[in-house]
């Protein structure tokens, strides 16, 4: 080894980089693993391309990146066999980190770099994250190039020697600190290249695979591969099969059921963008999880964290989304804000709702089959994005009762002529709760009205947008009333009670209301025809749906939220039953309890104590 050896001070444009780096640079010291590897992949892929433009003449042979731990050393090596460094590059990249090789590199060949990760230029600093201290032994690709060996040990002072290396490339050996122990441990370190590199361009060997031999692990003579080289998002669709994505699907989520059904991105202008997008089947009821679709910049994983490339809505999908244009700061952890990134949430948007308007024109009972699972996300979308409104229109649909499926032009055709009200309002007759509002959409349906099932999580959001949208439209609960001001076709028949009478009558069905906390009756009195039910509980279409946003929301809902539950009590004062009672008020009490709790049984309401006097006073009536 020749002693002639160069010392230096770091040539870094902020005075105290390594404390800088150690703590603030990077959120997560995990990643140093990535920059390194990332580097060495970036190494390899310009000599590939300094190859195919027959600039180095030489054979690439093996070009496997190896990962290896030593223990007893404390150490941590990556080694490549790339286009390695000469002393003057060392000087330019390493000395001065104001600078980044691989911009210059893609300067010099804009046409053949397109596979090039390294766009960061502190990456290899990353090393100072948990390294007492990190050597570069390094060859260049150049013939006349000596091998150089550089060392620091996390202080500005450097020392760099020419020293003795049989080939080409670079070996990273890292020092680990003390604080650091954990990437010594070999489960650690592979499950970092899982998670960051599983799917690098360049083969990643991690020591040796095993076999079961004798009863116990043994070591082979094969490399173990982390990686995946070519996945399949960088494959042309029309190379691959059902089964291929359903395969994929199962590596990136292996305890998750199939998904429902996939979109392939690829587009080159006015962006890079590949991936696959895969919609889950999604159970009713549970909470949903986001951060399941993972970015990668030229094959390297960036975050699985995506708010901001893919609209809100989308991020229940699940699957892979593939830019080097996504632009991201230093340590590739966060999105910046970029006229880029909203061309590509807006690409997304478009693709996700095309593939959807296919499937539904195609196979439009495969789509209502798989409605159920579909719904959240298109609902979703309709909410949160305008654009994706106004391509949803046309294939979202609305499930009745009957289970039959229609898109809002034929659900519209359908009720107009039937539930129009007397002001012109189309009225949304709908159900939460098929069980416990059946009688009132029996009552409905006797009425030749049709009933919608609105029970998603995301239905009473979803019914306030169609109303905005909607021209003269209306949702109403079908128990929100009683029939016949559910939808009004005329005027009501006055009611003609004096004030007096109004205020006994009150009193009288008041009194025979159960105590129940945080829950609030109006009485109020209609002519609803002698076969009109005698007394009906309702609750205010308005006052419910707010105090069902407060409970999903929260925060400044909270008011409707810590509202008591206001229902209205009609009593129908053309029933027989109710004529006779207000006929002789003295002894019609157990009468008025009789029908009062009838209506609260009706509603799910009767509970405890007061259910066990209903029972026993319905016996005794018998």
């Amino acid at each position: 080894m020749s002693t002639n050896k160069q010392s230096g001070h770091i040539g870094v444009t902020t005075e105290n980089i390594f404390p800088i780096i150690k703590k603030f640079l990077y959120s997560d010291h995990e990643i140093f693993l990535r920059e390194l590897v990332s580097n060495a992949v970036d190494a390899t892929q310009k000599l590939k391309t300094l190859a195919s433009v027959g600039e180095f003449k030489g054979e690439l042979g093996d070009l496997t990146i190896r990962i290896k731990l030593d223990e007893k050393k404390k150490t941590l090596t990556i080694s490549d066999r790339g286009i390695g460094l000469t002393s003057e590059e060392i000087d330019k990249y390493i000395n001065q980190i104001a600078f980044s090789s691989a911009n210059d590199f893609l300067d010099q060949y804009k046409k053949d770099a397109n596979a090039i990760i390294g766009h960061f230029g502190l990456g290899f600093y990353s090393a100072f994250m948990v390294a007492k201290k990190v050597e570069i032994i390094t060859k260049s690709w150049k013939d006349d190039a000596p091998a150089m060996k550089w060392e620091c040990d996390g202080s500005p002072e450097y020392t760099m020697s020419e020293t003795k290396k049989d080939d080409r490339g670079t070996d990273i050996i890292l020092y680990l600190d003390d604080e650091s122990k954990e990437f010594l441990e070999k489960q650690r370190i592979e499950s970092l290249l899982k998670k960051y590199c599983r799917f690098l361009p360049v083969p990643i060997a991690f020591g040796k695979k095993t076999e079961w031999k004798d009863g116990k692990s043994v070591e082979t003579e094969e490399d173990n591969i982390i990686n995946e080289t070519n996945p399949l998002w960088t494959r042309k669709p029309s190379e691959l099969t059902d089964e291929d994505y359903i395969k994929f699907y199962k590596e990136l989520y292996p305890f998750g059921e199939d998904p429902l059904f996939w979109i392939h991105l690829n587009v080159d202008y006015p962006f890079n963008l590949t991936g696959i997008l895969y919609f889950p089947k999604v159970k009713s009821g549970i909470d949903l999880q986001k951060n399941k679709i993972q970015l990668y910049s030229n094959q390297v994983y960036v975050t699985d964290s995506v708010e901001g490339i893919v609209p809100e809505f989308l991020t229940l999908l699940h699957g892979v989304i593939d830019s080097p244009d996504i632009p991201l700061n230093v340590s590739r952890s966060y999105l910046q804000s970029d006229s880029n990134v909203k061309k590509i949430s807006t690409y997304i948007t478009k693709k996700v709702a095309d593939r959807l308007d296919e499937i539904f024109k195609s196979d439009r009972p495969k789509f209502e089959e798989k409605w159920g699972s579909l719904k959240i996300f298109i609902e979703y979308g309709m909410i949160t994005d305008e654009k994706f409104y106004e391509r949803a229109v046309k294939f979202v649909l609305l499930e009745n009762t009957d289970k039959k499926c229609f898109t809002l032009d034929e659900y519209k055709s359908l009720i107009e002529a039937n539930q129009t009200d007397k002001d012109g309002q189309l009225i949304y007759l709908y159900t939460n709760n098929k069980e416990e509002q059946y009688a009132y959409i029996d009552v409905a349906k006797e009425r030749g009205y049709d009933v919608l099932t609105m029970d998603g999580q995301l239905d009473t959001h979803f019914m306030n947008t169609l109303e905005q949208k909607l021209e003269k439209s209306r949702f109403t609960r079908v128990d929100a009333d009683v029939i016949d001001h559910l939808i009004k076709k005329s005027d009501n028949q006055e009611v003609k009670l004096t004030e007096e009478e109004r205020n006994a009558l009150v009193e009288l069905f008041k009194s025979a209301i159960p105590p129940m906390e945080k829950m609030d009756f109006i009485v109020g009195f209609e002519h609803l025809g002698e076969q009109g039910t005698p007394v009906t509980i309702t609750q205010n279409e308005f006052m419910r749906r707010m105090k069902e946003m407060a409970e999903m929301l929260g925060g400044m809902m909270n008011f409707y939220g810590d509202m008591p539950q206001s229902y209205n009590m009609t009593v129908n004062l053309d029933a027989p039953v109710v004529k006779k009672v207000t006929d002789d008020k003295e002894n019609s009490g157990e009468t008025i309890s009789q029908l009062v709790d009838l209506a609260l049984l009706a509603n799910g309401l009767l509970k405890g104590e007061a259910l066990s006097k209903f029972v026993k006073r319905s016996l005794e009536l018998l």
